[in-house]
């Protein structure tokens, strides 16, 4: 018995030992990590090591905002578009707009599309076709497509047309090939601009011809501007109406330009890498130059939606004093300084805007204490007279005698000196 209790002693004694030594340092160590944490709070500024503390409760955390994003299924459910927005009316179609060209008419397409968002009742046709031009007619012959468009049973309001950047080919006539924007090669050019805009008059449908963009490459944008050139006669010649979209896309200096200003306002990058295409925003800029003449020639899209007014307003042509209004009240008066702006780009007749004379701050200042010039309004008639003398400037500088000196005067050598 008191064996065993001699063995135990030890192994009793040295565990009593680590646990008066540890049990201090583990507790440093657990007020050290309480010290340090934001969510407890001291409450004794003296004591033991911990003491008085008290944990209070983790703060809120801030949740990031989470986009919602509808699947289109319940979004059809809900009404609404798969982005969240009201879907448009459902109203019949009235303006059908066929948009041609090649892939920059395609950006084009899409830059309308947006831009008649606010109109319901236009739709946006896309003919337009990749690589296509009017120089290569067995890839793509546009002077018959257009034919076939045109008497096919497409509903067609006004067509639109941008193409060009893909014709700087060479023309084949039969065993003969014309260079690029030679003699031959510009009439043969012109002919089939003209089979194009004849078409529409002749069907008296509206053709707009946008004009190409000028693009990174110098030398294929002037040889772009003589193409404009082109199109712009023609299409006049025929009845159609010309936008020109180069000065859209240019800097100060008259030099194409990646970046610009968009319709917002920002400056934002207009054309993409390869320096031809479009982004999105500069797609929405071309549109826009489009967008005015469309307006123009379509009543129906200029309108817009109609929205109707708790307080309805009287008409200004009801109205005695209708000349009288701000221009604002008047009809048509918003879109007045509009169109007058837009003609500038669409080819159609200038406007002539007057200018108002701003009355100056102060008139002429006239001399009151002044010699005059011209005695009883007598004007002189002879340089001698002009100088004062009779032959003293063609002595001095003709034949080189000295000038008379005045007395007083650095030259005058008389003697005695008059004292002053």
């Amino acid at each position: 018995m008191f064996t065993w209790l001699r063995s135990a002693l030890p192994v009793t004694a040295a565990a009593l030992f680590v646990l008066l030594t540890a049990g201090p340092s583990l507790q440093a160590q657990s007020d050290a990590g309480l010290m340090h944490d934001p969510t407890v709070q001291r409450g004794s500024l003296f004591g033991r090591s911990g003491a008085g503390l008290r944990v209070l409760p983790e703060p809120p955390r801030s949740r990031a905002p989470v986009r919602r994003i509808l699947d289109p299924s319940a979004a059809r459910g809900a009404g609404l578009t798969a982005d969240g927005a009201l879907p448009r009316p459902k109203v019949d179609p009235t303006s059908f707009v066929v948009v041609m060209g090649d892939t920059l008419g395609d950006l084009l397409a899409g830059g309308l599309d947006e831009a008649l968002g606010d109109v319901p009742t236009a739709v946006v046709i896309r003919r337009s076709r990749a690589d296509s031009g009017l120089v290569r007619n067995d890839h793509h012959d546009w002077p018959k497509a257009v034919r076939e468009l045109l008497a096919s049973d497409q509903t067609i309001t006004v067509g639109v047309m941008l193409i060009g950047v893909n014709d700087r080919q060479a023309i084949r006539e039969g065993d003969l090939v014309h260079e690029p924007l030679s003699e031959r090669w510009r009439e043969m050019y012109r002919d089939r601009v003209d089979v194009i805009a004849q078409a529409f008059s002749e069907r008296r449908i509206p053709l707009i011809w946008v004009g190409a963009p000028p693009v990174q490459s110098r030398r294929l944008s002037a040889d772009l501007a003589v193409l404009n050139d082109i199109f712009r006669q023609r299409t006049e010649r025929a009845g159609g109406v010309y936008v020109d979209l180069w000065h859209g896309f240019v800097d100060g200096e008259n030099r194409y330009s990646a970046v610009g200003a968009d319709l917002a306002g920002q400056t934002g990058r207009l054309r993409t890498g390869d320096g031809i295409h479009f982004t999105r925003a500069g797609a929405r800029k071309a549109a826009h130059f489009a967008d005015v003449a469309l307006r123009r020639l379509l009543p129906d899209i200029a309108a817009g939606p109609q929205i109707a007014t708790t307080s309805p307003v009287m008409p200004a042509l009801d109205r005695p004093d209708a000349a009288s209004l701000p221009i604002e009240l008047q009809p048509g008066g918003v879109e007045r300084p509009i169109d007058q702006m837009a003609r500038l780009g669409t080819g159609l007749e200038p406007v002539t805007i007057p200018v108002i004379r701003v009355k100056p701050v102060a008139g002429p200042v006239l001399s009151l204490t002044g010699p005059a010039l011209s005695p009883g309004g007598v004007l002189l008639s002879t340089a001698a007279a002009a100088l004062g003398g009779a032959g003293e400037a063609e002595r001095v500088f003709s034949e080189g005698q000295a000038a008379t000196a005045v007395r007083g005067r650095a030259d005058d050598f008389s003697w005695p000196r008059v004292r002053q």
